[in-house]
């Protein structure tokens, strides 16, 4: 009985869901018959706007030439009349001397004969009548106004409804990827016409290879492009790759998207790891700044970052493509005494990164650089040997000095507002430079032994950190063109320990 009772109750639960997936599917219905009215009505509306449209400019068509034939007319008659005019005017005359000359002729006075037969002679040399054209100087001929539109009919006839676009072709051999920057092109068939404009879709992923039916992502759009290519500025590349498809669309509707692509966005991320920073430093993902307190109400906040960074998987954003996830992060002592020190989350093992900072403007003392894990708690950057660092006095003496090892290079040139830090690891090249201008301001060459990490120092101001920046094409220029930097007077030459 309670079997029966169980298996009633699924049937029951069943034909419920059942129920109400076809009262869903007849809402749809319901719907999609309402939907159907009202797009046949815009239409037919559109029919007619557009056959209104076709109408207006045959009729102004019609118009424009039937007054050019008009115009045509009026030219020629006014000439054939000036023409009529003069003519009629000359054979009056002409008929005026005939009449004169036989009057002349039945003279019987001699002498008034010669004198009238001069006089005739003299008015036929100069009559009108021996001087005109007899040919018409305009032609009756109106063929040249004639029409055919005979093609036209046909074209007329072959109007049809808007196709579908078809799909763009997008080739990632054409495509560019540079200076945090992608240019996007592709290629339409020569059959659509009819293109109004494009629409660029794309999004950050961590796959390689094509988009994933289900992205944790959704797809950022730029709409209305009206060329067949498309460059997106001022990118942040914190994730691998990024993904693009594009579609063509007329005036009706968009046409189907193209193949997806999947482009290498290739950048250096990293944050301020606030388990490492001063107590005197209030420290946020990408700014740092001076905190007289001395860090009370950050404890907190640190911990509670720490144990985030302990559990679950580490964020791709907090690790360089050369990284192990989490390596910059660790169980070391905080920085104290005079050493307003805080390390980046990322750790370079290999190959070429770049990043920029930025001070406020009332900062007094800060250091931009790089340094090994080991360096100690107390340790201030450039001080030691397995630390380097361009360091900006703004306090009593004003200073900009490159730093290593407890020396310091003097470098002349005013402090730039924004300071780009390139990395060649394996090059063992540690510069920086003007961030805007891209003007080299000083260069350490040394071998690296050990993983470094960016590190800085801040006393009483502030620094922001702009990451997921890849190197400059600029800087990679200089790079080449420059070859071995250790001959140039902006470099030092070091061997780290």
């Amino acid at each position: 009985m309670d079997a029966q009772r169980e298996e009633l109750q699924r049937i029951i639960s069943t034909l419920a869901n059942k129920d109400d997936e076809i009262q869903n599917f007849i809402e749809t219905l319901n719907h999609t018959l309402q939907n159907v009215q009202i797009n046949t009505a815009k239409v037919l509306l559109d029919l007619e706007q557009e056959f209104g449209t076709l109408q207006t400019t045959l009729d102004e068509m019609k118009d424009s030439m039937a007054n050019k034939i008009k115009q045509e007319q009026a030219y020629k008659s006014q000439e054939l009349q000036n023409q009529l005019t003069i003519c009629s005017n000359a054979l009056e005359g002409s008929e005026e001397l005939l009449e004169y000359a036989n009057r002349t002729l039945s003279t019987k006075d001699s002498e008034a004969f010669t004198k009238a037969a001069k006089q005739i002679k003299d008015r036929v040399t100069m009559a009108p009548a021996f001087r005109l054209s007899l040919k018409p100087k305009i032609s009756d001929n109106m063929t040249h106004l004639m029409v055919d539109f005979s093609q036209e009919k046909h074209m007329l006839k072959s109007l049809k409804f808007l196709p579908v676009p078809r799909a763009p072709e997008v080739d990632p051999a054409d495509c560019l990827v540079a200076d945090n920057c992608v240019t996007i092109m592709w290629s339409i068939s020569e059959d659509d016409k009819k293109i109004d404009h494009y629409i660029l879709e794309y999004r950050k992923t961590n796959h390689e290879g094509l988009p994933r039916i289900k992205e944790e992502k959704n797809w950022d759009i730029i709409d209305y492009i009206k060329t067949t290519e498309y460059t997106l500025s001022g990118l942040k590349f914190e994730s691998k790759y990024m993904n693009f498809r594009v579609r063509a669309c007329n005036k009706a509707v968009a046409g189907d998207y193209s193949e997806p692509i999947t482009l290498e966005t290739k950048g250096f991320n990293f944050n301020f790891d606030g388990t490492t920073s001063h107590q005197n430093l209030k420290v946020d993902d990408f700014s740092v700044e001076w905190d007289s307190s001395g860090g009370k109400g950050q404890e907190n906040k640190v911990k509670g970052k720490e144990n985030k960074g302990r559990s679950g998987t580490p964020s791709p954003k907090r690790t360089s493509v050369s990284c192990r996830p989490g390596s910059g992060r660790s169980n070391r002592d905080r920085f104290s005494g005079e050493s307003y020190t805080v390390l980046g989350d990322g750790v370079i093992e290999n190959g070429q990164h770049y990043w920029e900072v930025k001070s406020q403007k009332d900062c007094k003392s800060y250091s931009i650089g790089v340094s090994y894990r080991n360096l100690g708690k107390f340790d201030q950057l450039g001080k030691t040997i397995t630390s380097w660092c361009v360091h900006i006095n703004n306090w009593l003496q004003a200073s900009f000095a490159a730093k290593h090892n407890n020396k310091a290079k003097a470098m002349d040139g005013q402090v730039p507002d924004r300071i780009g830090v390139y990395c060649d690891y394996d090059g063992g090249q540690i510069s920086f430079y003007n961030a805007d201008t891209k003007q080299l301001l000083h260069t350490f060459k040394t071998k690296f032994t050990q993983p470094i990490i960016p590190a800085f120092m801040v006393w009483c101001g502030g620094l922001s950190l702009y990451t997921g920046l890849q190197v400059p094409s600029a800087l990679k220029s200089f790079q080449k063109g420059n070859g071995e930097l250790s001959n140039s007077a902006n470099s030092l030459i070091t061997l780290a320990q």
